[in-house]
């Protein structure tokens, strides 16, 4: 019998595909709901959006991320990386809104303006780096204020 680390391994596994799964379930079920009646539309979106993420995009974010680790070090690459990350990511999820691509069809569909979303994202993206900045000079400032040699 295998160790309490190794039960729990071999356990987190089959969790992590369901999730995976369910998560491909749930953007399928909201691209087809977007994009109602128009198969190619969704076909053209999923395909797509993998295909540029993998062939464009990432090798754009290891371009960027090198740059940034080789022209300012890794002290505070992580505090854009983060932000950057997620305010990318919701670009990515909500680009059709933002992009105002299918802003008919959502107020169609939610009974809402698709009006906005440009700027919502923005705002939160601001939000994003601003609180990522002020984490960085709390914990820089914290560092500063520890007495070297444990006083």
């Amino acid at each position: 019998m295998g160790r309490p680390a190794d039960l729990r391994r071999t356990v987190r596994r089959p969790v992590k595909l369901f999730v995976l799964l369910c998560s491909f379930v749930l953007c399928a079920y909201a691209g087809v709901r977007l994009l109602e009646g128009d198969w190619a539309m969704v076909t053209l979106w999923f395909v797509g959006t993998a295909v540029i993420h993998d062939l464009v995009l990432v090798p754009l974010y290891a371009a960027a991320d090198r740059v940034l680790v080789k022209g300012a070090g890794r002290g505070w690459v992580t505090y854009v990386r983060v932000p950057a990350a997620l305010s990318g990511l919701l670009l990515l999820v909500w680009f059709p809104l933002i992009g105002g691509r299918v802003s008919e069809r959502y107020a169609g569909v939610a009974g809402l303006s698709a009006d906005g979303f440009v700027v919502r994202w923005l705002i939160v993206t601001a939000v994003l780096f601003g609180g990522s900045a002020v984490v960085f000079a709390v914990r820089v400032g914290w560092g500063r204020r520890r007495v070297p040699g444990g006083g």
